[in-house]
Protein backbone atom coordinates (compact mmCIF):
# COMPACT_ATOMS: atom_id res chain seq x y z
CA UNK A 1 0.00 0.00 0.00
CA UNK A 2 2.54 2.16 0.79
CA UNK A 3 4.68 1.43 -2.65
CA UNK A 4 1.34 2.15 -4.37
CA UNK A 5 1.13 5.87 -2.39
CA UNK A 6 4.44 6.75 -2.99
CA UNK A 7 3.89 6.17 -7.24
CA UNK A 8 1.11 8.02 -7.29
CA UNK A 9 2.48 10.56 -5.10
CA UNK A 10 5.65 10.69 -7.43
CA UNK A 11 3.67 10.63 -10.60
CA UNK A 12 1.56 13.92 -9.05
CA UNK A 13 5.29 15.33 -8.32
CA UNK A 14 6.39 14.90 -11.76
CA UNK A 15 2.88 15.96 -13.31
CA UNK A 16 3.11 19.25 -11.30
CA UNK A 17 7.11 19.77 -12.35
CA UNK A 18 6.10 19.84 -16.24
CA UNK A 19 3.66 23.07 -15.30
CA UNK A 20 6.12 24.37 -13.61
CA UNK A 21 9.04 24.32 -15.89
CA UNK A 22 6.48 24.84 -19.17
CA UNK A 23 3.84 27.73 -17.51
CA UNK A 24 3.41 29.84 -20.80
CA UNK A 25 2.90 26.82 -22.75
CA UNK A 26 0.16 25.26 -19.92
CA UNK A 27 -1.04 28.55 -18.87
CA UNK A 28 -2.54 29.28 -22.51
CA UNK A 29 -3.61 25.59 -22.96
CA UNK A 30 -6.05 25.62 -19.76
CA UNK A 31 -7.26 29.08 -20.72
CA UNK A 32 -8.40 27.83 -24.15
CA UNK A 33 -10.11 25.17 -22.18
CA UNK A 34 -11.74 27.38 -18.99
CA UNK A 35 -13.17 29.38 -22.13
CA UNK A 36 -14.62 26.31 -23.79
CA UNK A 37 -15.95 25.17 -19.84
CA UNK A 38 -17.79 28.30 -19.12
CA UNK A 39 -19.94 28.28 -21.86
CA UNK A 40 -22.01 25.32 -20.69
CA UNK A 41 -20.83 26.14 -17.02
CA UNK A 42 -22.68 29.84 -17.87
CA UNK A 43 -25.44 27.85 -19.16
CA UNK A 44 -25.65 25.64 -16.35
CA UNK A 45 -25.95 28.67 -14.29
CA UNK A 46 -28.69 30.24 -15.96
CA UNK A 47 -31.00 26.96 -16.36
CA UNK A 48 -30.31 26.54 -12.39
CA UNK A 49 -31.29 30.27 -11.50
CA UNK A 50 -34.73 29.94 -13.77
CA UNK A 51 -35.27 26.62 -11.95
CA UNK A 52 -34.78 28.29 -8.19
CA UNK A 53 -37.33 30.75 -9.56
CA UNK A 54 -40.03 28.44 -11.07
CA UNK A 55 -40.04 26.58 -7.72
CA UNK A 56 -40.60 29.41 -5.92
CA UNK A 57 -43.93 29.98 -8.29
CA UNK A 58 -46.75 28.24 -7.79
CA UNK A 59 -46.86 25.59 -9.96
CA UNK A 60 -50.34 24.96 -9.32
CA UNK A 61 -52.68 26.90 -11.76
CA UNK A 62 -55.64 28.66 -10.50
CA UNK A 63 -59.06 27.86 -11.93
CA UNK A 64 -61.79 30.22 -12.05
CA UNK A 65 -65.23 29.22 -12.26
CA UNK A 66 -68.12 32.12 -13.32
CA UNK A 67 -71.14 31.35 -12.34
CA UNK A 68 -74.57 32.67 -14.13
CA UNK A 69 -75.84 36.17 -13.77
CA UNK A 70 -79.12 34.27 -11.99
CA UNK A 71 -77.34 31.70 -9.68
CA UNK A 72 -79.28 32.30 -6.45
CA UNK A 73 -77.37 31.63 -3.10
CA UNK A 74 -78.80 28.37 -2.76
CA UNK A 75 -77.47 27.03 -5.89
CA UNK A 76 -74.49 28.82 -5.28
CA UNK A 77 -73.99 26.63 -2.21
CA UNK A 78 -74.87 23.28 -4.05
CA UNK A 79 -72.06 24.28 -6.88
CA UNK A 80 -69.82 24.97 -4.13
CA UNK A 81 -70.72 21.51 -2.77
CA UNK A 82 -70.03 19.89 -6.39
CA UNK A 83 -67.22 21.81 -6.44
CA UNK A 84 -65.24 20.50 -3.87
CA UNK A 85 -66.40 16.76 -4.80
CA UNK A 86 -65.05 17.30 -8.44
CA UNK A 87 -61.53 17.52 -6.77
CA UNK A 88 -62.08 14.88 -4.42
CA UNK A 89 -62.88 12.43 -6.75
CA UNK A 90 -59.59 13.87 -8.68
CA UNK A 91 -57.79 13.26 -5.15
CA UNK A 92 -56.66 16.71 -5.29
CA UNK A 93 -57.06 18.56 -2.10
CA UNK A 94 -58.15 22.63 -3.02
CA UNK A 95 -58.91 25.77 -1.49
CA UNK A 96 -62.26 27.41 -3.32
CA UNK A 97 -62.78 31.21 -2.75
CA UNK A 98 -66.20 32.56 -3.47
CA UNK A 99 -66.09 36.09 -4.68
CA UNK A 100 -69.14 37.82 -4.70
CA UNK A 101 -70.11 40.01 -7.92
CA UNK A 102 -70.14 43.21 -5.47
CA UNK A 103 -66.86 42.70 -4.07
CA UNK A 104 -65.72 41.73 -7.54
CA UNK A 105 -66.61 45.42 -8.75
CA UNK A 106 -65.32 47.22 -5.80
CA UNK A 107 -62.25 45.61 -6.25
CA UNK A 108 -62.75 47.00 -10.36
CA UNK A 109 -63.19 50.19 -8.86
CA UNK A 110 -60.51 50.74 -7.61
CA UNK A 111 -58.05 50.45 -10.14
CA UNK A 112 -56.25 53.54 -11.34
CA UNK A 113 -58.10 54.80 -14.41
CA UNK A 114 -61.47 52.16 -13.90
CA UNK A 115 -63.37 54.05 -11.74
CA UNK A 116 -65.26 56.71 -14.20
CA UNK A 117 -65.58 53.00 -16.58
CA UNK A 118 -67.28 51.43 -14.39
CA UNK A 119 -69.71 54.27 -13.09
CA UNK A 120 -70.45 54.37 -16.65
CA UNK A 121 -71.66 50.68 -16.94
CA UNK A 122 -74.59 51.53 -14.52
CA UNK A 123 -75.62 48.13 -13.30
CA UNK A 124 -72.97 45.43 -12.00
CA UNK A 125 -71.93 43.14 -14.99
CA UNK A 126 -69.70 40.90 -13.31
CA UNK A 127 -70.87 37.57 -11.91
CA UNK A 128 -70.44 35.69 -8.72
CA UNK A 129 -66.98 33.10 -8.94
CA UNK A 130 -65.25 30.92 -7.28
CA UNK A 131 -60.95 30.74 -7.13
CA UNK A 132 -59.93 27.30 -6.70
CA UNK A 133 -56.39 26.34 -5.79
CA UNK A 134 -54.34 23.01 -5.12
CA UNK A 135 -53.09 22.61 -1.78
CA UNK A 136 -49.61 20.85 -1.13
CA UNK A 137 -49.35 20.20 -4.76
CA UNK A 138 -46.47 18.95 -6.62
CA UNK A 139 -44.52 19.55 -10.15
CA UNK A 140 -45.74 15.94 -11.29
CA UNK A 141 -46.40 15.27 -15.10
CA UNK A 142 -50.24 14.58 -14.50
CA UNK A 143 -51.24 17.62 -12.61
CA UNK A 144 -52.51 19.58 -15.70
CA UNK A 145 -54.18 16.49 -16.93
CA UNK A 146 -55.71 16.42 -13.71
CA UNK A 147 -56.78 20.02 -14.13
CA UNK A 148 -57.77 19.91 -17.28
CA UNK A 149 -60.45 16.52 -16.71
CA UNK A 150 -61.80 18.74 -13.68
CA UNK A 151 -62.39 21.27 -15.98
CA UNK A 152 -64.17 19.71 -18.22
CA UNK A 153 -66.60 18.24 -15.02
CA UNK A 154 -67.04 22.45 -13.78
CA UNK A 155 -68.32 23.06 -17.27
CA UNK A 156 -70.84 20.74 -17.01
CA UNK A 157 -72.67 21.72 -13.58
CA UNK A 158 -75.92 23.78 -14.16
CA UNK A 159 -75.06 27.32 -12.73
CA UNK A 160 -71.64 27.47 -14.36
CA UNK A 161 -70.80 29.29 -17.10
CA UNK A 162 -67.64 29.67 -17.80
CA UNK A 163 -64.57 27.86 -16.59
CA UNK A 164 -61.10 29.11 -17.12
CA UNK A 165 -57.75 27.42 -16.45
CA UNK A 166 -54.39 29.61 -16.13
CA UNK A 167 -52.15 26.64 -16.99
CA UNK A 168 -51.16 27.49 -20.75
CA UNK A 169 -48.01 29.72 -18.67
CA UNK A 170 -46.87 26.93 -16.83
CA UNK A 171 -46.72 24.47 -20.10
CA UNK A 172 -44.74 27.05 -21.86
CA UNK A 173 -42.56 27.54 -18.95
CA UNK A 174 -42.09 23.65 -18.90
CA UNK A 175 -41.56 23.16 -22.48
CA UNK A 176 -39.29 26.27 -22.83
CA UNK A 177 -36.85 24.66 -19.67
CA UNK A 178 -37.47 21.08 -22.05
CA UNK A 179 -35.74 23.21 -24.70
CA UNK A 180 -32.88 24.89 -22.89
CA UNK A 181 -31.93 21.78 -21.09
CA UNK A 182 -31.84 20.12 -24.62
CA UNK A 183 -29.75 22.20 -26.45
CA UNK A 184 -27.11 22.78 -23.17
CA UNK A 185 -26.77 18.68 -23.09
CA UNK A 186 -25.78 19.28 -26.86
CA UNK A 187 -23.73 22.18 -26.23
CA UNK A 188 -21.94 20.37 -23.31
CA UNK A 189 -21.54 17.25 -25.53
CA UNK A 190 -20.01 19.34 -28.30
CA UNK A 191 -17.66 21.03 -26.27
CA UNK A 192 -16.53 17.91 -24.17
CA UNK A 193 -14.99 16.93 -27.58
CA UNK A 194 -13.68 19.97 -27.85
CA UNK A 195 -11.87 19.40 -24.01
CA UNK A 196 -10.61 15.90 -25.06
CA UNK A 197 -9.17 17.19 -27.69
CA UNK A 198 -7.09 20.16 -26.75
CA UNK A 199 -6.17 17.90 -23.60
CA UNK A 200 -4.80 15.11 -26.40
CA UNK A 201 -2.86 17.40 -28.22
CA UNK A 202 -1.05 18.75 -24.85
CA UNK A 203 -0.48 15.30 -23.47
CA UNK A 204 1.12 14.32 -27.00
CA UNK A 205 3.17 17.11 -27.39
CA UNK A 206 4.68 16.52 -23.43
CA UNK A 207 4.87 12.87 -24.46
CA UNK A 208 6.92 13.87 -27.71
CA UNK A 209 9.65 15.78 -25.60
CA UNK A 210 10.32 13.04 -23.41
CA UNK A 211 9.95 10.18 -25.95
CA UNK A 212 13.92 9.54 -24.83
CA UNK A 213 13.47 9.26 -21.27
CA UNK A 214 10.12 7.08 -22.59
CA UNK A 215 11.77 4.31 -24.75
CA UNK A 216 14.92 4.10 -22.06
CA UNK A 217 12.09 3.81 -19.02
CA UNK A 218 10.31 1.42 -21.15
CA UNK A 219 13.49 -1.18 -22.19
CA UNK A 220 14.97 -0.75 -18.18
CA UNK A 221 11.59 -2.69 -17.47
CA UNK A 222 9.43 0.39 -16.50
CA UNK A 223 5.74 -1.28 -16.10
CA UNK A 224 2.97 0.44 -18.65
CA UNK A 225 1.23 1.95 -14.89
CA UNK A 226 4.57 3.72 -14.33
CA UNK A 227 5.10 5.31 -17.53
CA UNK A 228 1.40 6.49 -18.33
CA UNK A 229 0.89 7.45 -15.12
CA UNK A 230 2.28 11.08 -14.96
CA UNK A 231 0.66 11.85 -17.62
CA UNK A 232 -2.95 11.05 -16.41
CA UNK A 233 -2.51 13.43 -13.58
CA UNK A 234 -1.41 15.80 -16.43
CA UNK A 235 -4.55 15.45 -18.49
CA UNK A 236 -6.46 15.22 -14.72
CA UNK A 237 -4.41 18.30 -13.75
CA UNK A 238 -5.42 20.36 -16.85
CA UNK A 239 -9.23 19.41 -16.70
CA UNK A 240 -9.04 20.83 -13.26
CA UNK A 241 -7.73 23.86 -13.18
CA UNK A 242 -9.50 24.70 -16.28
CA UNK A 243 -12.79 24.06 -14.98
CA UNK A 244 -11.59 25.99 -11.83
CA UNK A 245 -10.68 29.37 -13.90
CA UNK A 246 -14.23 28.71 -15.52
CA UNK A 247 -16.30 28.74 -12.64
CA UNK A 248 -14.51 31.64 -11.44
CA UNK A 249 -15.14 33.87 -15.11
CA UNK A 250 -18.57 32.79 -14.53
CA UNK A 251 -19.02 34.24 -11.24
CA UNK A 252 -17.23 37.58 -12.28
CA UNK A 253 -19.70 37.69 -14.86
CA UNK A 254 -22.25 37.26 -12.59
CA UNK A 255 -21.42 41.21 -11.10
CA UNK A 256 -22.02 43.10 -13.86
CA UNK A 257 -25.10 40.82 -14.96
CA UNK A 258 -26.73 41.41 -11.28
CA UNK A 259 -26.45 45.58 -11.75
CA UNK A 260 -28.92 45.39 -14.98
CA UNK A 261 -31.14 42.08 -13.91
CA UNK A 262 -31.78 44.02 -10.10
CA UNK A 263 -33.08 47.22 -11.86
CA UNK A 264 -35.06 45.28 -14.01
CA UNK A 265 -36.42 43.02 -11.42
CA UNK A 266 -37.13 46.21 -9.23
CA UNK A 267 -39.48 47.08 -11.67
CA UNK A 268 -41.59 44.46 -11.34
CA UNK A 269 -41.18 44.24 -7.12
CA UNK A 270 -38.82 41.63 -7.54
CA UNK A 271 -35.43 40.75 -5.95
CA UNK A 272 -34.36 38.30 -8.60
CA UNK A 273 -30.74 38.22 -9.11
CA UNK A 274 -28.01 35.81 -10.15
CA UNK A 275 -26.35 33.80 -8.09
CA UNK A 276 -23.55 31.18 -8.29
CA UNK A 277 -23.86 27.26 -8.35
CA UNK A 278 -23.90 25.50 -4.88
CA UNK A 279 -20.78 23.68 -3.69
CA UNK A 280 -22.58 20.23 -5.09
CA UNK A 281 -23.04 21.33 -8.29
CA UNK A 282 -19.78 23.05 -8.55
CA UNK A 283 -17.71 19.84 -7.20
CA UNK A 284 -19.89 17.96 -10.04
CA UNK A 285 -18.32 19.84 -12.55
CA UNK A 286 -14.67 20.16 -11.67
CA UNK A 287 -14.89 15.91 -11.20
CA UNK A 288 -16.94 16.31 -14.94
CA UNK A 289 -13.43 18.51 -16.16
CA UNK A 290 -10.87 16.47 -14.80
CA UNK A 291 -12.43 13.36 -16.03
CA UNK A 292 -12.46 14.55 -19.59
CA UNK A 293 -8.57 15.56 -18.93
CA UNK A 294 -8.56 12.24 -17.77
CA UNK A 295 -10.07 10.91 -21.03
CA UNK A 296 -8.31 12.98 -23.37
CA UNK A 297 -4.48 11.41 -21.78
CA UNK A 298 -5.61 8.16 -21.92
CA UNK A 299 -6.46 8.47 -25.99
CA UNK A 300 -2.91 10.21 -26.29
CA UNK A 301 -1.03 8.28 -23.94
CA UNK A 302 -2.34 5.20 -25.05
CA UNK A 303 -1.64 6.28 -28.97
CA UNK A 304 1.80 7.03 -28.52
CA UNK A 305 3.01 4.08 -26.44
CA UNK A 306 1.29 1.82 -29.32
CA UNK A 307 3.97 3.37 -31.42
CA UNK A 308 6.33 3.19 -29.74
CA UNK A 309 5.88 -0.80 -29.53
Amino acid sequence: MNIWFTNHINAIGNALGQFRRSPGHFFFNILVLAMTLALPFGGITLLDNIQSVTRQLSVSPETSVFLKADTSPADAAVTEQSITRIFQEENQNIELVFIAKDAALQSLQKKTGLADVVDSLGSNPLPDSYIIRLKDSTDSRNLSTQIESAATQLQKIPSVDKVQVDSDWTKRLAALLSVMRMGLLFLAIVLSVVVIVVTFNTVRLQVLMHLDEITVSWHIGASRAYIRRPFYYMGIFLGLFSGIIALVLIDLCLYPFNTVIIELAQLYGSSFQLTPLGPLVSAILLAGSAALGWLGAILSVNRQLWKIN
